[in-house]
């Protein structure tokens, strides 16, 4: 160690000797309440009972696994993480003998800071008369009272936010670094840096603390519960499933499904009007998750709305993938589209739909309509919808964090079967947002104990499906890596080169804000490339909230330029805000581009009598996990 390096023992003295004398009343109140409120010993064999409760599940969960043929233990070989951690360490700033110089002394500074404030040391100073502390960093994260109450917590949590604000800053400071590599760097500075925030561990949370006590220990019992119940599904538990039931009040929109492939279900809703409008909608939602995101709690559904506002509404349900789909492509998916709209056009003997696109399905539906174009069938689609659509990648986000060649190498290894697990998907998305995703949930889950709550958005998005696996590595490849979508005919589809310059069809493009998936910058280029009119639409909130927002749910605001507009930043410059849902607007671009209406009768009400329907909706693809 450096001779001017300060080191934990001399930090130590020096916090000691703040107060003099007084060392041993600054311990004394250093020590957070509840440390001083023992367990009463007449509580000695509820407390026993709870150590022995844990102890045995965790014994049956490591026998379960040996049965299996699994490790016991799926934390185990404690060395590799540490070897992790160490590596992580030894290639960071923190190993720079000055940079600890610095973060030492400016932790010294810090604690001297916050301590003061309680008066530590003091005869006369009290918990009862101590004003508010004024403490340098704010986070939501601590923003309970109790982080701030007594001295041990808000000397623990500040000191947190400092080492994590000096450690983020670090990144930025280290030169020779590619853009993509120092963006992978903070994504990885992040991920460990909200890992070991003292509010996800036990000892260092004050409400679990309290919450321990409280219970007895009851909390960490049904916490282990919904640990080891998690471990075993391979996958973080975000709601009460039991509480919701697919067909019954989550997408229970009344419909049939009228075609089937062995990749796709096709659902038709039943009308609840009495004429419609000619022209039907077709939509097409990502199949990297389930459909029924367009058709969530009836208050929430688009689909439900969308019927209600006259629309002849047809979905597509992607099966999840299975072994015999590992080797379909992109032309599978734009065959897929094409087939539906043939389908639809031929069954209710109309000449063409409206297509919608939601996400990555919006990006092959682009694609889609630039082989229709160069085959001279664009007419087919009346006008295309984008939510949260990219077909330029060059600033897609978040997710290019995980296409350089060493993770795509990973995914293929993680693909041996032919598809990609969607719960390792649904990892990768939540590690985008840790906090709310994860952390979150593992001390409300694990260590307070807490019932989950009923929330349908978060039943979805547990509700994971598997994905092809040489699509899926070829997305990632020529999409989000080499941005090949925008350059013309550098992909084909089907034997036809795809070249999104000759689409002219009308869009409807539209973004979130708050979009980290998606970004709305990301989602305007679109407007670059496509040919003909186009609608772009900035809508508040992000990837999700900002699709899923019922003009009844009175939410959020979007914006809307009438101006032409090269850039995102000369729209939103020019832009006019409008409170609430952006569907309204949305349904009135459709009826634009295609007024007429007809009887909602025949095969507009899927089921009839001379109508020979599969099952009715949600139909067994959504089932399938």
């Amino acid at each position: 160690m450096a001779e001017n390096q300060t080191d934990i023992g001399t930090l130590v003295s020096q916090m000691l000797a703040i107060q003099g004398d007084a060392a041993q009343r600054w311990f004394n109140q250093m020590l957070p309440e509840t440390a001083r409120k023992l367990p009463d010993p007449g509580d000695m064999a509820e407390w026993l009972d709870v150590a022995r409760r844990l102890q045995n599940m965790w014994l049956e969960f490591q026998e379960q696994r040996a049965a299996a043929g699994l490790p016991p233990n799926p934390f185990a070989d404690p060395g590799k993480w540490m070897q992790i951690a160490s590596k992580f360490y030894r290639q960071s700033p923190l190993a720079d003998p000055q940079q600890q110089e610095k973060l030492w002394a400016d932790g010294l500074t810090l604690w001297e800071n916050v301590l003061g404030q309680y008066g530590l040391g003091s005869e006369t100073e009290g918990e009862g008369n101590r004003a508010e502390p004024k403490l340098p960093r704010e986070d939501r994260r601590f923003s309970d009272p109790k982080w701030r109450s007594q001295p041990f917590f808000a000397v623990v949590h500040q000191t947190y936010l400092m080492i994590a604000e000096q450690v983020e800053a670090m990144v930025e400071s280290i030169d020779g670094l590619s853009d993509e590599r120092r963006e992978q760097l903070r994504f990885t500075t992040r991920v460990l840096v909200e890992a070991l925030s003292p509010a996800n561990f036990p000892v260092t949370n004050p409400m679990v603390l309290e919450r321990t006590l409280e219970t007895k220990g009851e909390n960490l019992v049904k916490g282990m519960e919904h640990l080891l119940a998690d471990l075993k599904r391979g996958q973080l538990t975000h709601t009460e499933a039991s509480a919701f039931k697919l067909g019954e009040n989550i997408a229970a929109t009344p419909g049939e499904v009228v075609y089937q492939t062995p990749l796709f279900q096709l659902i038709q809703y039943k009308p609840t009007t009495t004429e419609v409008l000619r022209t039907p909608l077709v939509i097409f939602p990502p199949w990297i998750n389930r459909y029924y995101i367009l058709d969530l709690a009836p208050k929430k559904s688009f689909i439900r709305w969308a019927v209600e506002q006259g629309l002849t509404v047809f979905i597509v349900s992607w099966k999840s993938a299975d072994s015999t789909m590992g080797d379909l492509t992109q032309d599978d998916y734009i065959r897929a589209q094409i087939e539906a709209i043939d389908f639809v056009r031929k069954r209710l003997k109309v000449p063409s739909v409206h297509a919608l696109g939601y996400c990555v399905a919006g990006t092959t539906l682009a694609a889609t309509l630039a082989v229709l174009a160069r085959r001279g069938q664009d007419d087919k689609v009346a006008s295309a919808t984008f939510f949260t659509a990219q077909v330029d990648f060059e600033h897609a986000g978040d997710l290019k964090l995980f296409v350089d060649d060493l993770q795509i190498k990973f995914v293929e290894q993680l693909s041996e079967d032919g598809y990609l697990d969607g719960r390792y998907l649904a990892a990768a998305f939540n590690l985008l947002r840790g906090r709310e995703l994860i952390w979150n949930y593992v001390v409300n889950n694990y260590l307070l104990g807490e019932d989950y709550p009923a929330f349908d958005l978060l039943f979805w998005n547990g509700d994971t499906t598997n994905l092809p696996a040489r699509w899926h590595q070829e997305y990632l490849r020529d999409l989000y890596r080499d941005n090949k979508l925008v350059i013309p005919d550098a992909l084909s589809a089907d034997g036809t080169p795809i070249d999104l310059t000759r689409i002219h069809t009308p869009a409807y493009v539209q973004a979130g804000r708050e979009d980290h998936i998606s970004p709305a910058e990301s989602v305007f280029r679109m407007t670059r490339h496509l040919r003909g009119p186009i609608r772009f639409l900035l809508a508040g909130s992000g990837h999700i909230a900002g699709v899923i927002n019922p003009p009844s749910a009175k939410k959020y605001q979007h914006w809307t330029n009438e101006k032409p507009c090269g850039t995102l930043e000369q729209f939103i410059a020019g832009a006019t805000e409008h409170p609430g849902s952006w569907w309204p607007d949305w349904i009135q671009w459709i009826r634009a581009h295609g007024e007429e209406t007809v009887a909602a009768k025949g095969k507009r009400n899927p089921g009839g009598k001379s109508d020979n329907v599969i099952e009715p909706a949600p139909g067994r693809y959504v089932m399938t996990r």
